[in-house]
């Protein structure tokens, strides 16, 4: 309310009063009144000024009360619009600048390092699945109880890549590339049977000081769920399809036990089958490769206890085993296999196959001309304890005039972890290669060939391992008269 309005009725009352009174007042009291409302008047303009004041600021507290957080806020959302200009004009740009907010620069950072991530993650989502594998392996042997034949030392390298090709709808298939180089025969020309080195390697063509690698195989494998067209996460059979140059010893007649001859026995009878190894009714090339072709059906509808039936041809002969006539005579194979759980569990594997090769070699050499070989043979292993495992093979000639046409082997291997080193094996086999009754009048010899060795895997690091070797071979070329062969080895071996 205005204060003048509420003081000016005051001073005209108090006017009013005194001038009622001033019929009877002396004069010097009507000039005290006066002052009195001088200053009364006085005292209102002062309330007056004051008042307006008051006014004044109360005006201007209403109006910053009501217009003051609009101002701020305005201020405030112009300061951010001025850097969201500043951070989209950043973005715009491919360049980090020390000028641009450092939101722009961090997520340009962060970017750069996603891009990167993502270049990386593609390459690595190439190569999944990638398997890759390098060795070399080194041995050195020493044979007594014959002339004519010392020390050797011999050495091979292996480099194998397997890599998945992007699937074909349910279709899973691969490739596989293998390349091997080596130097020194080993003890690989001593008068018998057997071959006492399997892992020595060295390109007959070249000079003993040269050492050239070999694509030694490359093959491409589809595997193809069964029925066509049904669930192939409910699909419990496989046809695999298998065609190129490849190791038909890495298809046929494998062993668990016995079937590596880098890291387990040495001597080639107890690496494959002998009929068809050291027998020669393989039929590959003089490195030990062929061109070929398999079909295999794998049914685990019972799994673990899986079977397996597969066939394959493959290129036999000097020519066959070179490219030049591979299919028009070829290697036959057969094998039926499966995976059983026996004594409590443990893992075994069986095979038996069958095999004919129209283009194999007679055991006399004078004999040029190509012959039909055939046979069956058996390979079995199976685990009786947590690190001991039994394997057996047997090979059995029924057509073709070869050096011996019975083949039996049997060992073990022991694992180190009875005797608290479990990366550690010991192996011990023994072989027996009859002679053919041909065989034994053309060279005038006995009834067999007899075959020992033992070996003891010391494992060092996981990619270094020494083997200690012994073999033993009695009746050499199933001479009865000739003196037993001792070979002592040691085996190095690295992996990767």
């Amino acid at each position: 309310m205005d204060l003048r309005v509420q003081l000016k009725p005051l001073a005209i009352a108090v006017a009013l009063i005194c001038a009622a009174g001033g019929a009877h007042a002396a004069p010097q009291s009507q000039a005290e009144l006066i002052k009195l409302i001088e200053k009364l008047n006085q005292r209102m303009e002062r309330l007056e000024q004051r008042n307006a004041a008051l006014e004044r600021e109360l005006r201007d507290s209403r109006k910053q009360a009501q217009q003051g957080p609009a101002a701020e806020v305005e201020k405030r959302l112009k300061a951010l619009e001025q850097h969201q200009e500043g951070i989209a004009m950043g973005l715009e740009s491919d360049t980090i600048s020390e000028k641009e907010p450092e939101l722009t620069s961090r997520l340009k950072a962060v970017e750069v390092q996603a891009q990167g991530m993502q270049s990386t993650v593609k390459k690595v989502s190439a190569l999944d699945g990638l398997k890759a594998g390098l060795s070399l392996t080194t041995v050195a042997q020493r044979p007594s109880g014959i002339a004519g034949f010392g020390s050797q030392l011999n050495y091979r390298a292996d480099a194998a890549v397997e890599l998945p090709l992007e699937a074909i709808g349910d279709i899973e298939h691969k490739i596989f590339a293998h390349v091997r180089l080596g130097q020194g025969a080993g003890l690989n020309d001593l008068p018998t049977f057997s071959r006492a080195n399997a892992t020595a390697f060295r390109l007959d063509s070249l000079r003993h000081d040269d050492a050239v690698a070999l694509l030694a195989e490359a093959w491409y494998q589809a595997n193809i769920p069964l029925p066509f067209g049904g669930f192939k996460p409910q699909s419990k059979e496989t046809l695999e399809v298998t065609f190129g140059k490849m190791d038909p010893f890495g298809f046929f007649d494998q062993n668990a036990a016995a079937g590596d001859e880098a890291r387990q026995f040495m001597n080639l009878v107890f690496v494959h089958n002998p009929l068809l190894d050291a027998g020669g009714d393989i039929g590959v090339d003089a490195n030990g490769f062929t061109p070929g072709l398999r079909l295999s059906y794998v049914n685990a509808t019972q799994k673990p206890q899986t079977w397996r039936v597969s066939m394959a041809v493959f290129g036999a002969g000097d020519k066959g085993s070179n490219y030049q006539r591979s299919l028009a005579s070829p290697l036959v194979m057969l094998q039926a296999e499966t995976e059983q759980r026996l004594f409590g569990g443990l893992p075994g594997n069986y095979r038996v196959y069958a095999w004919n090769n129209p283009r194999a070699s007679h055991f006399d050499v004078n004999v040029t001309d190509t012959e039909r070989h055939s046979g069956w043979g058996i390979s079995a292993d199976q685990r009786v304890g947590d690190g001991f495992t039994l394997f057996g093979r047997y090979g059995h000639q029924m057509r073709g005039n070869v050096s011996f046409d019975r083949a039996l082997t049997l060992g073990t291997e022991l694992n180190g972890s009875y005797w608290n080193r479990g990366g550690d094996v010991l192996g011990l086999a023994a072989g027996w290669l009859r002679t053919s009754q041909d065989y034994r009048s053309f060279a005038n010899v006995g009834n067999a060939e007899r075959v020992g060795e033992l070996y003891y895997r010391y494992r060092i690091s996981k990619q270094f391992e020494l083997s200690p070797n012994f073999q033993y071979i009695g009746h050499p070329g199933g001479d009865s008269t000739a003196e037993a062969i001792k070979i002592l080895g040691l085996r190095a071996q690295l992996n990767y």
